[in-house]
């Protein structure tokens, strides 16, 4: 379990890193569970300069974890593999990122949980194992996801079991590589073979696979961003689809509804205009329906 008395699958809004997006969904839409990159954090320790707003600071972490249930911290990796920051990756680089993390969290004292330095795809799957063991004395009072990637095989997975209390299959890869449908068997395979192991489905908020696997303990999904990134807000009832295009949502019914505790986070960050608020208030609408579409087939989040 990752929270006490924990029943079902909780699902982690990702992409929270920005402190003002993460006051917005923890404070007005009252989501629980959150998941943030610790990337934008010491990029630029290795010479990347990332796209980075002022609300990500040191402090975002710690307030994510005062403010959440159950707080995870992704490596970065995918981003620096195979994201927008993609380049050549050594093991000299490797080794210099799992440093930055360690040093990140031992500095800063974020005591959630961090996904490991899964390196599987570009120094083997024994590498990945020896960061998997520096990293859990390294960071004894956090608790560390381990990744499954095909890369690791039959003989990589059980090994992983017995070693992990804490494991994630990445549904993506598994689409990309068209064997989404193993998803259900690899947990099933997980959790028959050790009970007792808390199991994570990264990017992962698919409405059936949340009902036929809300015995696993967590995923995590950016779905919230959606209304301003791809311009309309999806939310399934438990029945169909429905889809409201972002202008047609309107301004007067978000006032109604948020006034004035939206316009008090954004001035702790910004000036509060009229056109931030209808931005930052329909993060919040987005995370309330979506609370309620992840309780429809995952089970509660509280």
């Amino acid at each position: 379990m990752i929270v006490e008395n924990q029943s079902n699958l909780k699902v982690h809004f990702a992409g929270l890193e920005n402190q003002d997006f993460a006051q917005i969904l923890h404070e007005v839409s009252g989501i629980n569970y959150s998941l943030f990159t610790v990337f934008p954090l010491i990029a630029h320790e290795v010479g990347i300069k990332p796209m980075k707003m002022k609300t990500c600071t040191n402090n975002s972490p710690l307030y994510l974890h005062s403010a959440s249930r159950h707080t995870i911290m992704d490596s970065g990796l995918f981003t620096l593999m195979f994201g927008a920051h993609a380049g050549k990756r050594d093991a000299a680089f490797i080794e210099k990122w799992y440093g930055l993390i360690v040093d990140f969290v031992n500095r800063t004292g974020f005591k959630g949980t961090c996904v490991e330095v899964d390196c599987q795809k570009i120094l083997g799957v024994q590498k990945a194992q020896e960061y998997r063991k520096r990293m859990k004395n390294d960071l004894p009072n956090n608790r560390q996801i381990n990744v499954f990637h095909i890369e690791d095989g039959q003989r990589g997975l059980d090994e992983m079991i017995e070693f992990s209390e804490y494991i994630a299959v990445s549904v993506p890869e598994l689409r990309a590589t068209g064997k989404k449908q193993y998803t259900e068997r690899l947990a099933n395979y997980i959790k028959a073979k050790k009970p007792s192991i808390d199991i994570h489905l990264l990017g992962c908020t698919e409405n059936k696979l949340l009902n036929n696997l809300n015995f696993c303990s967590s995923s995590d999904s950016t779905s919230w961003q959606q209304v301003n990134r791809f311009g309309h807000l999806k939310m399934n009832d438990g029945t169909k689809t429905l889809s409201v295009k972002n202008s047609d949502i309107p301004i007067e019914k978000l006032k109604e509804r948020y006034s004035p505790k939206i316009e008090d986070i954004i001035s702790q960050w910004m000036e509060p205009t009229e056109k931030r608020f209808d931005y930052y208030s329909k993060y919040a609408l987005a995370g309330e329906v979506l609370i309620k579409q992840y309780s429809l087939y995952a089970g509660n989040q509280e």
